[in-house]
């Protein structure tokens, strides 16, 4: 799911990896809105909310909402910088170091911000948090699957969603329809999962609140445990056919 890069991945290392993580991120999405109101898994509104209050005058509020971008940022640099790292010795574990860490800010989050009731400051410290996840958990994934998945938001989805669709009208040959339709299915996984996750995670809230991050960091934890045992069952595979060969 995370190993495969380049000429080795295929559809289902991408469709794992959209479906697991999308629904991930769903969870993380509804948990930040109905703790905080704050949109903690894309930073598009941000910048309106930015621009809004610069134009009213509030630059508290503003700095606020551009700190929130930053952070995302910062997640997304973070990721790409332990990966590209830690890719010199082990190319194979690039990835485990930024979901830990993405894991760890879930569950911290999840034990720390669980208060009744959480003052102003506490609460944009857990959008900051969330959003730094999410910059780590998106800038993974779109290097992994060379910008074929993204899972913290929609916007561009829908948008690549409907040219595929139209272009099912005009491309004819076997091999085009092949490849836009399984293009579209992976696009559906994405949205559907991503919603899967705000539902389920919207139900969880109601017994869990804040503890409801405790299940992304479950599913992103199962990924990792999935992945070592592949790793570990493709290298005994191998060292057995090597000693059967000599």
């Amino acid at each position: 799911m995370f190993r495969h890069q380049g000429k080795n991945r295929t559809f289902i290392h991408n469709l794992r990896l959209a479906t697991l993580l999308s629904f991930v991120a769903g969870i993380v999405n509804v948990t930040g809105v109905l703790s905080i109101k704050t949109l903690t898994t894309n930073v598009t509104g941000h910048f309106a909310y930015f621009a809004e209050e610069v134009m009213r005058h509030h630059y508290s509020a503003a700095i606020t909402f551009f700190i929130f971008t930053i952070f995302f940022l910062i997640g997304s640099f973070v990721s790409n910088f332990l990966a590209e790292l830690i890719s010199k010795k082990h190319p194979n574990l690039s990835h485990v170091i930024p979901i830990t860490l993405e894991i760890i800010v879930l569950i911290g989050v999840g034990i720390f911000g669980g208060q009744s009731e959480l003052s102003s400051f506490e609460g944009k410290w857990i959008a900051f948090s969330l959003l730094f996840a999410m910059g780590i958990q998106n800038s993974l994934v779109t290097k992994i699957s060379q910008s074929t998945v993204r899972t913290t938001h929609l916007t561009g989805l829908f948008t690549d969603l409907g040219i595929e669709l139209s272009q099912l009208f005009f491309y004819k040959k076997p091999e085009e329809t092949k490849k836009l339709k399984t293009s579209i299915y992976l696009r559906l996984s994405i949205i559907i999962f991503f919603f899967l996750g705000c539902f389920s995670g919207g139900f969880m809230y109601i017994f869990l609140e804040m503890k409801t991050l405790f299940v992304s960091a479950f599913f992103l934890s199962v990924a990792l445990l999935y992945d070592y045992i592949r790793l570990q069952f493709h290298f005994i595979k191998r060292k057995t056919f090597h000693h059967k060969t000599n």
